[in-house]
């Protein structure tokens, strides 16, 4: 029976370039995997196997265009620290594998939440009407109100 090791073979795990877009890609020796024991339940199987993975990126670093590691250090995210490497741990699944494509689906998740741009709100005024229709409305509840009081003679 064999022991299982605390770090990730090049030879299975870094075997293709992570692709952002058709374009950009952040090749595998910029990504450092490693496994750790997980934690929480799972008995005895917890305490001798390594099965989740510590994704680090370090994003300043990186051969990501500058439009991109500007947006990601920008992130006021707990998992970058103040050195500008993004830490990822992965253990929801009990198999090295499935946490390490975890852990990368969530990279690759981050790196285009953060390239979103949005929309700039254009503040726009109420119409007309619907300024009428709102002061309508509150003089019939004011009215309404009005009725409830005493009734004087």
């Amino acid at each position: 029976m064999s022991r299982p090791t605390n770090t990730l073979t090049p030879e299975r795990y870094h075997d293709m370039p992570l692709s952002i877009t058709n374009n950009i890609q952040i090749p595998d020796d910029e990504l450092d995997l490693s496994a750790i024991r997980a934690q929480g339940a799972g008995g005895q199987n917890v305490n001798k196997v390594s099965s989740a993975i510590h994704l680090r990126f370090d994003i300043a670093n990186s051969s990501l265009p500058e439009f991109y590691k500007t947006r990601l250090l920008g992130l006021k995210d707990s998992r970058i620290n103040k050195d500008g490497i993004l830490v990822i741990k992965a253990q929801q699944f009990r198999t090295q594998e499935k946490n390490r494509d975890d852990a990368l689906a969530r990279l690759l998740q981050l790196i285009k939440d953060a390239t979103v741009i949005q929309k700039t709100r254009r503040p726009t005024k109420p119409t007309r009407n619907s300024q009428k229709r709102r002061m309508d409305s509150k003089t019939k509840h004011s009215k309404t109100k009005a009725l409830r009081g005493r009734v004087k003679d």
